[in-house]
């Protein structure tokens, strides 16, 4: 029996803070408190801008996850069958160039394999530019280039998914883990300077409404309020402090810039290398067309 009541006197001990502080939390938001403790101002400016910089990497997240879905720019009422997405468009042109006959090329076509062909706007347009090259005459000039064109795409295409792979493997995980610890701490450095601040007030109020045989111990708990008080802020603004003078948002910033300027530069250095190409089968289509005009 003794430990059962041991047990219960320590658990109503525990609770009564907290509902100190639910009870003046409660007084406040009605109006009703006296005095309210104020907080540093140093304290309130760090407060409002690791409020910022949380919802910066909130903000930033919600339109870079987009990068973990393959599909964030394949068109979305295109339909493509399963022979299209069953094989890159590299295989078909490898296969074509190797096939004997009409027969070994309509085969090449139709044949299905189990490599995933990626979802993406550059693999499907890829796609749609080597069926299209394959419903003309092997030899028209039109056909030559939209083949060309469709293994650039597909090229441009694996570019931009190592974009995408990096973007969230570096970026995205790096300002998720940061607001898992780093702003997450501070989150609950603030919690304790509420805490102790609202056990602060309550303590003054019990203190002021104490009778004179009491008024000793409800100094002392005052104290002892205040003490926890200060030592709580300090904590949290060393805690905000860390989140923002770290470097750590910006490296993730360089890391993502790198991941995007490494994607458009193969894109570009890829179409730029396709481009005479096309340029040249125009000026031999345009010399063929006056010939045969004049």
């Amino acid at each position: 029996m003794d430990s059962v009541n041991q047990s219960f006197r320590g658990l109503t001990s525990s609770l009564q803070p907290f509902a100190r502080r639910t009870g003046r939390l409660i007084q406040e938001r009605l109006g009703n408190a006296d005095e309210i403790t104020e907080l540093p101002q140093e304290y309130l400016e760090l407060e409002k801008r690791v409020d910022a910089l949380k919802a910066v990497h909130v903000k930033l997240l919600a339109v870079t996850s987009q990068y973990s879905h393959e599909g964030y720019d394949y068109p979305p009422n295109l339909r493509e069958s399963f022979v299209d997405l069953s094989r890159t468009v590299s295989e078909r042109v490898q296969t074509l160039a190797q096939a004997q006959s009409a027969a070994e090329a309509q085969a090449a076509l139709t044949r299905a394999t189990t490599k995933h062909a990626p979802k993406t706007f550059a693999h499907a347009i890829s796609r749609a530019s080597l069926a299209s090259a394959h419903q003309l005459p092997i030899t028209d000039p039109l056909g030559v280039a939209l083949e060309k064109y469709a293994v650039a795409e597909e090229r441009v295409g694996e570019a931009q998914l190592a974009q995408d792979s990096l973007i969230t493997s570096r970026f995205n995980s790096a300002l998720q883990n940061t607001l898992g610890t780093s702003i997450k701490f501070a989150d609950r450095a603030r919690r304790k300077v509420t805490n102790a601040r609202l056990n602060l007030d309550a303590a003054k109020t019990a203190a002021r409404n104490a009778k004179p045989e009491k008024q000793d111990a409800a100094r002392v708990e005052v104290e002892q309020a205040e003490d926890e008080f200060v030592a709580a802020t300090e904590e949290a603004v060393s805690v905000m402090k860390n989140v923002l003078d770290t470097p750590e948002p910006l490296r993730n910033l360089a890391d993502l810039i790198a991941a995007q300027l490494a994607f458009h530069k193969a894109a570009f250095e890829m179409l730029s290398e396709l481009a005479p190409e096309i340029d040249q089968l125009q000026v031999e289509q345009e010399a063929k067309y006056r010939e045969a005009t004049s």
